[in-house]
Order: C-alpha cells, then structure tokens, then sequence
C-alpha cells in the first residue's frame, strides 16, 4: 500500500505501518527508520512522504471533554471534523482551524496550522495545552509550554520530525451560533485590498481571494469577506452534501483562458463593494471540503501550492512584483487565498510571521518549477519563507534563509537521535 499527498505530486513508493496500540507503535520504531507520521494526507508535498511511513489516523479515540475548562483531550488521529461534528452541537469551536476540517489533530500540531483569525488567536499551538509524544527510542513524554518547553517547540511546526504525536488536550471557544455574519468588500486593485485589510482588522476573520491574472490597474483586485460568529442559538450541525471529483480531470482544462474565465466570473459576481450575507461554519471556513476530491481537478500529474509569507512592511512591494510575474507567465491559479497575520510565536518552524501570505495552487506542468524559483528570489529578497506543509520542492538554501531557527531544530534532532528514525522526503531535500 503506498499514500500520497494531497497534491498527488511526486508520485511515490512507500511502506505503510499502521497501530492501534503503544506497545505496537514502539515495535515499529525499533525496527524501522526513514519513518513519518501521516494524517489524513492533506499536507499538498512530501513532508508526510518517506520510504516509510506510520499511519496514524486509525488512533483516534475521544479520551475526554470537560465543559467547564473548555476543553478536549484526543488522540492524535482524530480529525478536525470529528470534534466539531460533537461539539458544535454543544456550543464549542475550533480556536484556530485551517481552510479544511479534514486533517488530524496531530497533523494540525506538526503543521502548526493557522487560519482565518491568525491576526487575532494566533497558530493552532497556542490552543494546545499539552500532547504527549513518542520518541525514536519508545519513551513518551508530556509536552506543553511550560513542560520540554524545547520540545514543545519543537514539535509544533516540526513537520512530524520530531516524534509521533499520540494524543492532545485542547481548548476551545464558546459560540451559539452555527452561523457567521459575512461582510464582503469588493476590491478594485492591490492598493484597495491592503486598505480593505487594515480597514477591518479588528474583525475575528479575514480572509480574501484575489484574482492573480488581473492586469494593469486591477492588479490585485479582490474579494475581501470578513466575519463574526451570530448569537442566534442555532447549533444544529451537520455535514452538507458534497459533490464529487470521481477521476482525475483532463490537465488541459486548467489553462490561462480557463482560469481568467473562472476568475473573472467569481469577482464579477458580486456587484455591490460592500455586501453582507448569513453563511454556516462550513461555507466560511471550509468552503472547499464541499468538493470530494478536489484535487482531481488538476489531473493526473498532480499540482503544487506555492504559499509564501511577506514581512508587514514589505508585503504591499512584494506582492505587486509576485503578482506581476505570476501574470506575465500565463500560469495563474483560480485558488488564490490573501491573509493577514499576527506576530510570530516562539516555535521553531512555525510559518506565520507579522505580514501578509498568499497560497496559489499550480497545475504540474512545464515551466512551473522554473516560475517557482522567480517567485522565490522575490520571496528572500523581501525577507519572506515558504510554508512547509505545502511545500513539494523548495532547495535547502531557500529554505534555510527564511527559518532563522533552523539550528536549534537540528540541535535538538540531533540530541534525540531524531534524525537516525525520522525523515521526509522534504526534511531530506532541505536538510531539516
């Protein structure tokens, strides 16, 4: 049985262990290295790809729920949309939760994921209060910010290169609302949108999709939609239906002229700047898992997301030249997601950083690496990085340049022997 990424590129062939038990967990990494843990495979590369690999997700009991602290402890195959399915009903919510609901608790730990409120609550470790983790040798140890600090650290953001995360207490946030209060502006060009940001920061979400093929003055136009949670006591929650990708769509369809036709479709669809609309959880924050198998759309060869993150006092500069080049090679992508963030926390690996990112997916094709590493000069020189768990192919010297921290991660690697049992596809590419 060999897994994949959710960008199905690069193809691979690979060892799947799978536990359900401690004791069988601890065999595993006696007897095997080049190991990592996978999810639910919705990391887009190959950080959770390796010659073998530990299959995490059938560990994924609910161990306990307390109310009064708000809180929930599980293990760490248990998806996101496990907990909401039980809590939202309840009255609860994700603090921090990324654009799908389908990833593991441990992956979401790894990834140090963030969302549509980083600018506001920060990663998704700032909601973890304590996990607990397997090191190569077998022993286990409870992990937090005040308990192996170092590891906690670490491991938040650590790509799975650290440990196999077993189990996680996280807190919540109260609602009594399945439903959202949506604000969209609609933006004229790049200048609009950054004003339409700053304009409503103090919102709890943000989040737009921006147009990367347009040209000239509307370079950057945008649709901004920001949002509150509603406090109308409707808590009913259940999965919508979904539509389905059954096979793997032709690659031709995705071209510059289909694109520009999508693009200019969803922006032309709203007419007002200013409008307002009720949406549930599912549309605001996970709009895309309505889609089964997305990633079909892209074809047999797969697809790459390249998200980069700007410094705040650069990003207005840097975008315009990203999104210049972006335009010039033809090669835009419909699925263009613009976030503000908040400071950065202490993690080693973590991503955010005070500024603004943006996450295109491109389609495999010929040109697309050599348009990467454009974007990635761009990305240094405005002292930007690369999102590890999208990544599928940034070189070791990119990668090194935006994680000042890189050091005290392989440190600690070291110190645990980590490196002799833990390793990526990615972690081997860049030398984590």
């Amino acid at each position: 049985m060999s897994l994949s990424s959710w960008g199905n590129y690069p193809k691979t062939v690979n060892r799947v262990f799978n536990f359900d038990k401690i004791a069988t967990l601890k065999a595993i990494l006696n007897r095997h290295s080049d190991l990592i843990p996978y999810g639910n495979g919705r990391s887009y590369g190959d950080s959770a790809l390796s010659e073998n690999i530990v299959q995490v997700k059938p560990y994924n009991y609910f161990l306990d729920f307390d109310e009064a602290s708000c809180t929930v402890h599980v293990q760490a195959g248990v998806l996101l949309s496990d907990i909401l399915d039980v809590l939202v009903p309840k009255g609860f919510f994700l603090k921090v939760t990324p654009g799908t609901k389908l990833i593991t608790v441990g992956g979401a730990i790894a990834s140090d994921v963030h969302g549509k409120n980083h600018h506001i609550e920060g990663c998704f470790s700032e909601s973890v209060e304590v996990f607990t983790l397997m090191l190569p040798d077998g022993e286990i140890i409870s992990c937090s910010k005040q308990q192996n600090t170092e590891l906690f650290k670490a491991t938040c953001g650590g790509m799975g290169l650290t440990g196999v995360i077993l189990d996680a207490k996280i807190s919540l946030k109260r609602i009594n609302s399945r439903y959202i209060d949506q604000v969209t502006i609609k933006t004229k060009n790049l200048k609009e949108t950054f004003e339409a940001f700053e304009a409503y920061k103090d919102a709890s979400y943000s989040v737009a999709w921006i147009d990367c093929l347009a040209r000239g003055d509307g370079l950057g136009r945008s649709l901004l939609m920001v949002g509150e949670f509603r406090d109308d006591g409707e808590l009913g929650y259940e999965d919508r239906k979904k539509l389905n990708i059954p096979f793997n769509l032709p690659s031709f369809l995705l071209n510059r002229f289909s694109v520009k036709i999508f693009n200019s479709f969803y922006y032309g669809r709203i007419r007002d700047r200013i409008s307002r609309q009720r949406v549930d959880i599912d549309q605001f924050f996970y709009p895309l898992d309505a889609i089964r198998h997305w990633n079909r759309i892209y074809g047999e060869k797969g697809f790459a997301q390249y998200q980069f993150i700007l410094p705040k006092k650069s990003s207005f500069s840097g975008l315009k030249e990203m999104l210049e080049l972006i335009t010039c090679s033809g090669k835009g992508s419909f699925l263009a997601v613009l976030k503000l963030y908040g400071e950065a926390n202490e993690n080693y690996l973590s991503f955010p950083m005070e500024g603004y990112s943006l996450a295109l997916d491109f389609k495999i094709e010929k040109g697309v690496f050599a348009l990467f590493e454009k974007l990635d000069e761009v990305v240094l020189k405005h002292g930007g990085r690369i999102y590890l768990a999208k990544d599928a192919r940034v070189s070791q010297a990119v990668f090194e340049k935006g994680y000042p921290k890189i050091d005290k991660f392989r440190a600690l690697r070291k110190k645990y022997e980590m490196n002799k049992t833990f390793q990526s596809l990615q972690s081997l590419r860049t030398g984590i």
